[in-house]
């Protein structure tokens, strides 16, 4: 796992490298100090020779310089080496996520997408930047260090036989339960997070239904989790110290009863026995950086598998049956369609959907809430794929078309009107990133945007803030109308897009769409029948079949559900 984490180091792998060389050089003048420092007490000192001790003194000072440049180094290459990383990993996920279907985004929450981008990558990149110089630091200081206190007495060094397995059993018991927790944990952020987003989308429903106080309750509850999940997986981490100060003061113990009988005996010096309590300390501590290291990497692997679930999700649609071929007229055919969301789903979504829609018609499709009518026009630029059966744009099934080409032949403007940050023509750009003023213009004609674009503050340089949160309802929707048509999309796909329009801007737009645009293939989901009425067809969805498909006047005559919608609009209409 963390050698496909790493895989995204690439460029950046040369400041790693550094930073490791650094790193090993500046060991090997930290173990070399006290080397110098035993013989300054048991040459310098004890011989009282003034020269030799300046000598030793100044190699220690230079050591010490020099050791602290390299572990500036060392730190600075560290950073860039992990925070490129997270940046690159970053980009991956991103970038993988633009190639997902609407149902691999359903195997995943937002907040939890927004977790494994942000938090599981910070986890790692700092594992990197902080972890880098004591995992380089550690293997060096560890094998060094313990080759110079064998040297200066292996009667003394077999002390460690004892205090390093009596350490790495604990290590590994602690590592071992940590592990699942930092998963725990993370999880617990993601729920956090959903709390958060929700409450900051749905913010005015909150006020206005005065649920403050249950939004604060149930972001407690959330946040309780992650605090209880959160001091489990902290809690049983920092049993890395006690054991470590456990160990570590039962070794020197041990040495200084084993060192002062050596003394008394004359088999050991006192400035061997201060060097070798040096490389006690030097060892105990790179064992600590080690124990240190295998708590980031838990945490690392934990953050690691997350974010690989993103990377390797096996995208759904996708070119494998491809041609080399482009949407010509925008004929679409439903060939017996059956769909459900899921595999395991006992029932369709779509059961048996057939109809045919010819170049140039305007198609309306209308019915009770739930009849899966927006599903329906999914299924055509391939926001979804079908389950059975096969749909055709112009007599082609559409799972042969480059997904990018079939979605540039079809514009859909969708129940939710999503406007970016930005100004109103960077905003209406994103229908054709080269269009024109002129052609700009005569789309926003169409869609009855200029009817307000004047009256906005700078006019198309009008910035939208977050969620278009500048202009109303309406005018958002015609916003996005006009940003589909400059698309110049063989097909237009209106999924109740006039809903918050009076009638008299629908019936303008209307009449724009037919006079401007008639070669262009029109589809029109909608709730009121006089946003159907004048359509060349207009089918009747019900439970997710096909009830009936014809024009206004024989579905009137014909049909009982269209006569029941009729009559209740009517109904309210005269009220």
């Amino acid at each position: 796992m963390l050698k496909r984490v790493f895989s995204y180091m690439k460029e950046y792998k040369k400041y790693a490298w550094l930073g490791l060389l650094c790193i090993g050089v500046e060991v090997i003048l930290e173990i070399t100090v006290p080397l110098l420092m035993a013989d300054l007490i048991d040459y310098g000192v004890t011989n009282a020779d003034e020269t030799y001790i300046i000598k030793k003194g100044l190699q220690m000072a230079l050591c010490a310089v020099l050791a602290l440049i390299l572990g500036v180094g060392s730190a600075k290459f560290s950073a860039l080496a992990g925070q490129g990383l997270g940046a690159n990993i970053r980009k991956a996920e991103y970038e993988k996520l633009q190639s997902y279907s609407f149902s691999n985004i359903d195997h995943f929450s937002v907040s939890s997408l927004v977790t494994r981008l942000t938090s599981d990558v910070t986890n790692i990149q700092n594992a990197v930047s902080t972890g880098m110089r004591p995992f380089g630091r550690s293997p060096v200081m560890l094998i060094f260090a313990t080759s110079f206190a064998f040297r200066i007495n292996s009667t003394l060094a077999l002390v460690f036989l004892v205090a390093l397995p009596t350490l790495a059993v604990l290590l590994i018991l602690i590592i071992i339960n940590v592990g699942p927790l930092y998963g725990r944990m993370q999880s617990a952020i993601d729920q956090v997070n959903r709390c958060i987003q929700e409450n900051l989308t749905a913010i005015r429903v909150v006020k206005s239904y005065v649920r403050g106080d249950y939004e604060v309750e149930k972001f407690g509850v959330v946040n309780e989790n992650l605090k209880s999940e959160s001091e489990k997986a902290f809690g049983t981490a920092v049993l890395n110290m006690p054991a470590m100060q456990f160990v570590m003061y039962g070794t020197i113990l041990g040495i200084l009863l084993i060192g002062g009988k050596l003394i008394n005996e004359g088999k050991m010096m006192i400035g061997q026995l201060t060097s070798f309590l040096s490389y006690v300390l030097l060892i105990l501590n790179s064992l600590m950086m080690m124990s240190n290291v295998f708590l980031l990497m838990t945490r690392s692997l934990a953050s690691a598998e997350r974010i690989m679930e993103v990377i390797d999700e096996k995208i759904d649609i996708t070119d494998e049956n491809a041609k080399d071929i482009a949407v010509a007229k925008g004929e679409i055919e439903f060939d017996h369609v059956w769909f459900k969301y899921k595999d395991t789903a006992k029932e369709y979504v779509l059961s048996d959907v057939s109809f045919h829609i010819k170049p140039g018609q305007t198609v309306g499709i209308i019915g009770q809430t739930g009849s899966s009518k927006t599903t329906l026009v999914q299924l055509i630029p391939r926001l979804y794929d079908v389950t059975k059966g096969e749909v055709k744009i112009d007599g082609i099934n559409v799972k042969e078309y480059p997904v990018r080409h079939l979605r540039d032949a079809v514009a859909m403007v969708l129940q939710k009107n999503t406007l970016f940050s930005g100004s109103l023509i960077d905003n209406l750009r994103w229908g054709n990133e080269n269009a024109t003023l002129d052609e700009i213009k005569e789309a926003c004609q169409i869609a009855c945007v200029d009817e307000f674009v004047e009256r906005l503050a700078d006019g198309y340089d009008t910035e939208m803030g977050q969620e278009g949160v500048n202009v109303s309802g309406g005018q958002k929707q015609r916003i996005c109308i006009a940003r589909a048509i400059l698309k110049k999309p063989k097909v237009l796909i209106l999924d109740d897009s006039t809903s918050a329009v009076d009638t008299a801007t629908e019936a303008k737009i209307r009449s724009g769409l037919a006079e401007k645009l008639p070669d262009m293939t029109k589809i029109i989901i909608a709730q009121r029948i006089s946003s159907v009425r004048h359509a060349d067809q207009i089918i009747i969805m019900d439970r997710g079949h096909v009830e009936a498909i014809g024009t206004h006047e024989s579905l009137l005559r014909d049909n009982q559900i269209y006569q029941e919608i009729y009559a209740s609009q009517k109904e309210g209409a005269d009220l």
